[in-house]
């Protein structure tokens, strides 16, 4: 009787040894296909913030449709460098493609129009902001929204004393019995008034709002703040709100369903 210990075991094939020339193509080809997943997963980072609209910037005067404004524009920041207030600021990385692209913070600073004509339109060189634009009222940036009725002053019948946005506050304007030119700032001017009406007082564009009384009553001192189609987005109402947060704001997808 045999005993199986004796039963010869087959030895398993080795496998054979690749070349330096085929370990090379191997990592050479790994490495290749990490990198376009790396590329991909970038451009995927990047697309994603501007394909969700994640930041709905108020986009400087003349700005084309949103999609045609970032397609255009070549983020050169001329557009920051012509304007008299710095109200234009340049997109944070955070942003993904839209890194570098110029839009404009209107609480922190509104595009009040102290270069009476629109100079960023005049300086942008490819038309993202629109060459059609010759002045402030063919502006389209977006239209004011009274957000926060309940915080509004003058929808409580209030007045307002002292300065708009606090002492610290760095914001300009262009205060036309002060200078004709030069913007001067919000902080250095007081306010002292029977009835609250700092969005319209200082609003650069004649009939954009106006204060409208909430009764018949003439004892009623309530008005409420009401948009008019000459206003064009420009920010100034909700940069110079004494509320906070601002009672009015601006609301850019009006700005998108005009130009569509």
């Amino acid at each position: 009787m045999t005993d199986a210990s004796d039963t010869p075991t087959p030895e398993t094939p080795k496998k054979p040894r690749l070349s330096r020339r085929e370990l090379e193509r191997r990592r050479l080809l790994l490495r290749t296909l990490g990198l376009g997943v790396a590329a991909v997963t970038a451009g995927l980072v990047g697309w994603y913030p501007v394909y969700r609209r994640l930041f709905d910037h108020l986009r400087p005067p003349g700005a084309l449709d949103e999609d045609e404004f970032l397609a255009a524009c070549i983020k050169c920041g001329q557009c920051v460098q012509v304007c008299p207030v710095q109200a234009i600021k340049l997109a944070d990385g955070d942003e993904g493609y839209g890194l570098g692209v110029p839009y404009i913070d209107a609480r922190a600073q509104a595009c009040d129009f102290s270069c009476d004509a629109v100079q960023c339109v005049l300086a942008c060189p490819t038309g993202a902001l629109s060459h059609a634009i010759a002045t402030k009222e063919e502006v389209t940036m977006g239209i004011a929204r009274l957000a926060r009725p309940e915080a509004c002053l003058a929808m409580q019948g209030q007045g307002f004393t002292g300065l708009a946005r606090g002492y610290d506050f760095e914001g300009l304007l262009r205060y036309e019995d002060i200078d004709r030119w030069e913007p001067q700032p919000v902080a250095s001017y007081p306010y002292d008034l029977e009835i609250c009406d700092l969005c319209v007082r200082e609003c650069p564009i004649s009939g954009a709002i106006t204060l409208e009384p909430l009764s018949d009553d003439p004892a009623d001192a309530r008005r409420m703040p009401t948009v008019h189609p000459a206003c064009v987005g420009c920010g100034t109402c909700e940069m110079i709100c004494p509320t906070e947060p601002a009672a009015i704001v601006i609301d850019t997808e009006f700005a998108k369903e005009a130009q569509a």
